[in-house]
């Protein structure tokens, strides 16, 4: 259904395009995301086509002529870089990070050794080929593996300690995540989030959230279900620790390159003082319950318009000079 416009309506007599669904394991996620953004956006006085894109992308688009595009799409294809180099090649200006960010970010192992070398502290670990870490424990438990270029939390084991046995199903026939997966040392305590807006002046880091996930862990289902995980907001931590965390969010933004909104994802170790950023996503979530929305609101932008400063810091790199 039309939303009706706000009587100001800055965005009158824009066509926007709003990519949303896509074919990866975030496909749901997505879709609430995408809608979410596309009523904003009507309310806010657009033309809004909603595209679900598959092979034939770049044909649709050149058929709607949109003026822009809102990135809504999350996972492999639509964050990795791929859709991005679509619309770098169709000279459509779009949301969020370009290409090369969006590609280092997506790549755990990359990105790791990039925001190290920048000053930001990364757990440790590494890249493994995924029938050895079937087979045998290649870290001594607690550890944690996952996917090496996959979001949401899809694909991830916490291997406890005093584990008799890997996690068998990383070496499956039905393991779809790739034949090397991350596997990093396991960090008690607390999970926390900061949101980025990539302003003119500078990254800002806008808060830290403390998330606390209904079944221990932060998996898909606390992260998208109602009721999976209760946000706090602000994090109740020591000020030093909000002040690194935000810093080091800010840092991570600039060292991959990225541009609009991110989310940092960080672990506390609170006995040890030990914060570490586990990592930046370039396209965070949209959704009623999504963590980079929530700490807008928190200082001072609601929905409506960081959906709008989304669209106007990216028609502003538009206006100069390019879409990249």
């Amino acid at each position: 259904m039309t939303q009706q416009p706000q009587a100001d309506a800055p965005l009158a007599g824009r066509h926007i395009a709003v990519l949303l669904g896509g074919p990866s394991s975030e496909r749901k996620v997505s879709l609430v995301s995408g809608a979410a953004c596309a009523e904003a956006l009507e309310r806010l006085g657009a033309k809004v086509s909603r595209i679900d894109p598959g092979p034939d992308v770049a044909q649709v688009l050149t058929a709607t002529k949109p003026d822009m595009v809102f990135n809504a799409l999350h996972g492999e294809w639509g964050e990795d870089g791929c859709v991005q180099g679509v619309l770098e090649t169709l000279k459509l200006p779009y949301t969020h990070s370009g290409v090369l960010a969006s590609a280092l970010a997506m790549d755990k192992a990359k990105a790791k050794a990039v925001l190290a070398a920048a000053g930001v502290t990364v757990p440790g670990g590494g890249l493994f080929n995924r029938h050895d870490v079937a087979r045998d424990h290649v870290l001594q438990p607690p550890y944690v593996v996952k996917p090496n270029a996959e979001g949401s939390s899809v694909g991830v084991f916490i291997i406890k300690e005093g584990a008799n046995r890997p996690p068998e199903e990383v070496g499956a026939p039905s393991w779809t995540f790739g034949e090397e997966v991350m596997v990093e040392p396991y960090i008690q305590g607390m999970e926390l989030a900061v949101a980025v807006l990539g302003e003119s002046n500078g990254p800002r880091a806008l808060a830290v959230t403390d998330i606390r996930a209904s079944t221990g862990f932060y998996d898909y289902e606390a992260k998208y279900s109602e009721g999976g995980s209760i946000h706090v907001l602000p994090a109740p931590i020591p000020n030093a620790v909000r002040d690194r965390a935000m810093r080091m969010a800010e840092l991570a933004h600039t060292a991959l390159g990225c541009r609009g909104v991110t989310r940092s994802d960080f672990r506390y170790d609170d006995i040890n003082d030990l914060l570490v950023l586990l990592e930046v996503n370039t396209q965070p979530g949209m959704t009623p319950t999504s963590l980079a929305p929530e700490q807008a609101d928190h200082v001072g932008i609601p929905f409506d318009q960081l959906v709008l400063w989304i669209v106007e810091d990216a028609y502003a790199r538009c206006s100069a000079g390019g879409t990249a």
